[in-house]
């Protein structure tokens, strides 16, 4: 048992969630470590002859990056591009907040711990892309007789605190007329809780991403599945020094257009794309192509950047008052605040210009 947990958590570190809904919720004060940087080079310069250059916050493989060189989409004019990579998306808003980074993204969960920092953060959420959550589940092995999350009660489940895995686990019991204190809740990693169900230390697991992969290749089922509970929102953040540079959020649209033009060529090219990033995700060329038609089926598209309107807004405030009455936030939050409406404005502008 020993050297299959052993196996499982090196794959589990090989591989890096293909989603960014996992990201951590904490919003820790200290500075951010050193991140991995990677720079596009930019096959142009601005009229004024300089060149922009943007600062990407990322978490996971460099997806657009690789997306926008398959789809031939990568020829930037008057900017360029460094990627830095961090551990998780709480990360990237303390970079946000310090001005290390420009740009990031994120789940839904990490502006909300963010804004509770001093100065509020010092973000704007500026942009939603709109995908399917798939891959978010609550699984248990298929020998266990848990077969739904009724059966839950009095057991042991594993979750990733402060994640989307705990606010649709919570989500899940209370559809069900149950609370969180009807469960025996562990905090846990998403490679540990794979190894952790193998063995038999916890009853059922609430994660996301490659590690439900990897616990359904060890004998786990469904039992829960969030694509119902997740909005599928993933909202894009800017400084707000940022947000008053129009040469920079000019730059910055454009980069959107640009990768939302990718994606749809990838809609035509699953193939291909699933070939592309299987290695870097961890998963089988199968695997790959098997979650981009699952995602494709359930929305009609893989990724949509999409305008903020009410029903974005109060997306977010679902998860925001969650959290609050889980008792992970001191204070209930009004997340309208870290909206700015006026990007899009330059978004549609670079869409059109790039037909």
């Amino acid at each position: 048992m020993k050297k299959k947990c052993k196996k499982i958590k090196m794959m589990l570190a090989a591989s890096l969630a293909l989603f960014l809904t996992g990201c951590a919720a904490s919003a820790s004060q200290s500075k951010p470590p050193e991140p991995e940087k990677k720079k596009s080079q930019s096959n142009s310069q601005s009229e004024s002859g300089e060149t922009i250059h943007l600062r990407y916050g990322i978490t996971g493989w460099k997806v657009y990056e690789a997306l926008l060189k398959a789809s031939g989409l990568d020829d930037f004019k008057g900017y360029d591009v460094e990627y830095f990579v961090f551990q998780g998306g709480n990360l990237c808003m303390e970079a946000l907040a310090s001005d290390q980074i420009d740009v990031t993204g994120t789940s839904e969960i990490p502006p909300i711990a963010a804004s509770m920092a001093q100065g509020g953060g010092n973000f704007k959420i500026i942009l939603v892309n709109s995908s399917s959550p798939q891959n978010q589940e609550v699984v248990a092995l298929k020998t266990s007789g848990i077969k739904s999350i009724t059966d839950l009660k009095g057991k042991r489940v594993g979750y990733i605190k402060n994640t989307t895995a705990h606010y649709f686990l919570n989500k899940m019991l209370k559809k069900e007329g149950l609370s969180w204190n009807d469960i025996k809740p562990v905090e846990i990693t998403t490679a540990d809780g794979v190894t952790a169900l193998i063995s038999g230390e916890i009853d059922a697991f609430a994660s996301y991403g490659n590690s439900i992969n990897a616990a359904k290749a060890n004998g786990a089922v469904t039992i829960g599945n969030a694509v119902n509970i997740l909005s599928g929102n993933f909202p894009f953040e800017i400084s707000n020094t940022v947000l008053k540079d129009e040469k920079k959020t000019e730059a910055i649209a454009d980069y959107y257009a640009r990768v939302q033009k990718a994606y749809e060529w990838a809609e035509t090219h699953l193939e291909e794309w699933a070939k592309i990033q299987a290695e870097p995700t961890g998963t089988t060329y199968e695997e790959s192509l098997d979650l981009l038609k699952r995602t494709y089926e359930d929305r009609g598209y893989l990724y949509r950047s999409i305008e903020i309107d009410d029903k974005v807004i109060a997306s977010e405030q679902n998860v925001a008052d969650s959290f609050y009455e889980l008792n992970v936030l001191d204070k209930n939050i009004d997340v309208s605040s870290f909206y700015d409406k006026s990007f899009y404005k330059k978004y549609e502008k670079a869409r059109n210009n790039l037909k």
